[in-house]
């Protein structure tokens, strides 16, 4: 079996499982927001459901309009605080303590190799990064998964990821997963796992793994998954108190198709409008004037995306025609951020720094665009109107791609600009 296959069968409690067949598998964590989790809520209560199955394995947290916009918000963010008083839920994270959920939930310790853990929001395959089974599931789900702590799944297929040599100079995580999707097309991985192997993990940081597994989904994947090595062991047990168990492919897994990654071939990418495999690299995004760059969300708002922000932008200042947007993804982060300096150089870069929120990404607030307006984003979708307006457009890239361009006004790489103050 592969690793994920290996993982819903234990859950399952059976000894072998195979691609295509259903189960019914025990969950570790349920997860919900502040858009998704309202829905869940009105049918829990329509089912009649009393007490969650665990107060400790539900995580709930206000990271899409929160600080609230407008009433709307104020209104789906209340009915959750209702029910988190309610049910007593351990794991409530609201404003002054959430973060995007997607980045909270790892830090905190919340995700662990082996556990099974589905979230109403799409982008839950995060957490594959650190060896778990995790993936999106609909509103309806999440409700029955938090009244039974029970969930039903097809069991995946699987593709294979096989990295190897080192990124080079101002390429990342992001810049890998949009090249793969970018050869495997955005429903190339349609409801298969996605795994990955080999000697080139040693050379993508835990970071880079999160914003790779996250984006899975971008691919039409039902999950992502890294081998468990040495840096992720070393991440998780900073961090999981709890036992945990990893589990590996065996040799004889079967898999639809395996992939060869070269590191060391890939560069700085940019994915174009409206979706995330139109990729190219970004000496042929040059010149396409931007009139927003954002940097955060839930696969470049960790403090290694900032860090290399900052040293893109210190001592530089944002063309006067662009929005420079840079919001820490949790508030360890913004902590951070604010204790090595790198909040004042976002600042004095002209940038607006932001509490952490996921509102710019899908277009909620504190970074809609207007029609006609471009924006290059580290965030994981660029479809129509996903940053507002359905007349703009998203250029998607990793967090040296976006400094560099709101410094030159367009599209541009980091060593055009690592030479001008």
């Amino acid at each position: 079996m592969t690793t994920t296959q290996k993982i819903l069968a234990a859950h399952a409690g059976l000894d072998r499982v195979t691609p295509g067949q259903l189960i019914r598998a025990k969950l570790d964590l349920v997860l919900g927001n502040d858009i998704t989790a309202p829905v869940a809520i009105a049918e829990y209560r329509k089912a009649g459901f009393g007490p969650v199955f665990d107060r400790n394995k539900i995580a709930l947290v206000m990271d899409h309009f929160t600080p609230n916009k407008d009433i709307q918000a104020a209104e789906l963010c209340k009915t959750v605080r209702d029910f988190a008083r309610e049910q007593e839920i351990k794991h409530f994270y609201d404003v002054g303590e959430m973060g995007v959920e997607h980045a909270l939930l790892p830090e905190l310790g919340l995700t662990a190799p082996g556990e099974l853990i589905i979230g109403a929001d799409s982008h839950t395959c995060t957490y594959g990064a650190l060896g778990a089974f995790s993936t999106g599931v609909g509103s309806t789900d999440m409700a029955a998964g938090m009244a039974k702590g029970i969930a039903w799944f097809k069991v995946p297929s699987a593709l294979r990821f096989v990295l190897k040599g080192r990124l080079g100079r101002w390429v990342g995580g992001k810049d890998v997963i949009l090249q793969i999707i970018g050869q495997i097309g955005v429903d190339g991985a349609l409801y298969r796992s996605m795994e990955f192997a080999g000697p080139g993990l040693s050379a993508l940081t835990v970071e880079d793994r999160l914003c790779m597994a996250n984006m899975a989904i971008e691919a039409g994947a039902k999950n992502g998954i890294f081998e468990v090595d040495q840096a992720a062991l070393a991440y998780i047990d900073a961090r999981v108190s709890r036992p945990y168990t990893v589990y590996s492919a065996d040799a004889d897994a079967e898999y639809e198709n395996e992939f060869v990654i070269d590191l060391s071939s890939i560069v700085p990418t940019v994915a174009f409008p409206h979706l995330p495999d139109k990729v190219r690299p970004i000496d042929q995004a040059k010149g396409i004037a931007i009139d927003q760059s954002l940097i955060g969300s839930c696969t470049n708002g960790r403090i290694e995306d900032l860090r290399v922000a900052a040293e893109v932008l210190k001592g530089k200042k944002a063309a006067k025609n662009v929005r420079l947007i840079v919001i820490p993804a949790t508030q360890e982060v913004y902590r951070r951020a604010l204790k090595e300096g790198l909040l004042e150089i976002f600042v004095d870069a002209g940038a607006a720094v932001c509490t952490p929120t996921c509102g710019p990404c899908l277009g909620g607030h504190m970074g809609v665009l207007a029609k006609g307006e471009r924006a290059v984003a580290t965030t994981n979708r660029n479809f129509v109107g996903r940053m507002g307006h359905p007349g703009s457009e998203v250029y998607l890239a990793g967090p040296a791609v976006a400094a560099a361009s709101a410094v030159k006004g367009e599209l541009c790489s980091p060593e055009e600009i690592m030479g001008r103050v």
